[in-house]
């Protein structure tokens, strides 16, 4: 059985940080693609941030120099550093695995960014 869950989130102020983690379970986690992406009210879910199987990385333009992703094969986590947080980043954020047609997801974490 495939189980992803976020974790991490919560309620901050503009301009701190907060680190997100999804745990991955049931899968060959190395030789998935880690997604994180987010949706806030009223508005599309949004590609945030991508780890290969290689490490490399990709960021959405408006989170590119604050927010960094990371992955840890051994204890199967990828993780999302966020800093410098503004209000336009609250949304709920989810994680996906994703191995060519097989993507599994969480069921979100809620973080929510006060001015």
């Amino acid at each position: 059985q495939v189980r992803v869950v976020e974790s991490g989130g919560g309620l901050v102020l503009y301009g701190e940080s907060l680190r997100l983690s999804c745990t991955a379970s049931g899968i060959k986690f190395r030789l998935y693609v880690m997604d994180w992406y987010r949706q806030a009210p009223g508005k599309q879910r949004e590609l945030v941030a991508t780890i290969s199987t290689e490490s490399k990385t990709d960021y959405a333009g408006s989170v590119k120099g604050r927010f960094t992703i990371s992955r840890d094969n051994a204890n199967n986590t990828v993780s999302l550093q966020m800093n410098s947080l503004k209000p336009e980043d609250t949304a709920v954020y989810y994680c996906s695995a994703r191995l060519g047609l097989l993507d599994y997801w969480g069921q979100g974490t809620q973080v929510t960014v006060s001015s």
